[in-house]
């Protein structure tokens, strides 16, 4: 396969809507923080607590996510410069390492999702005769 700048500028968009989802999926999860915090502030339910410490471990997933995301994105722009400057061998293995941090990023948004629909699903069971 022969890698040219085109090839790493092809993930920009991806790269971009993936950033865009994990910033909107962080901004919920912080206004949800912060009205759980006002409720236990003012009414001190044990499970809202719980529900804190559950949102406390996705919000340091999705920084995770973030930042293997914008990892991934440097190394497609550093792989684009590199083969700009006539290092393809230079430029295949920063690509390849772009290709493997967009992954971790992706594994992690999964884990992330499996650990919110867990929560819903305790949320619908309190909820249930």
């Amino acid at each position: 396969m022969e890698l040219t700048l085109t090839t790493p500028a092809l993930l920009f968009p991806a790269l971009s809507l993936l950033m865009l989802a994990y910033t909107n999926r962080f901004l919920t999860l912080a206004s949800l923080i912060r009205e759980l915090h006002r409720r236990y502030q003012t009414e001190h339910e044990p499970g809202v607590a719980g529900q804190l410490n559950n949102l406390r471990r996705r919000v340091y997933i999705i920084r995770d996510m973030q930042a293997f995301g914008i990892a991934s994105l440097f190394g497609c722009v550093l792989c684009m410069f590199l083969l700009f400057a006539g290092q393809l061998l230079a430029g295949e293995i920063v690509f390849g390492l772009s290709l493997l941090l967009m992954l971790v990023s992706l594994g992690l948004s999964l884990w992330e999702i499996l650990i919110s629909v867990d929560a819903l699903r305790l949320q619908i069971r309190d909820m249930e005769p």
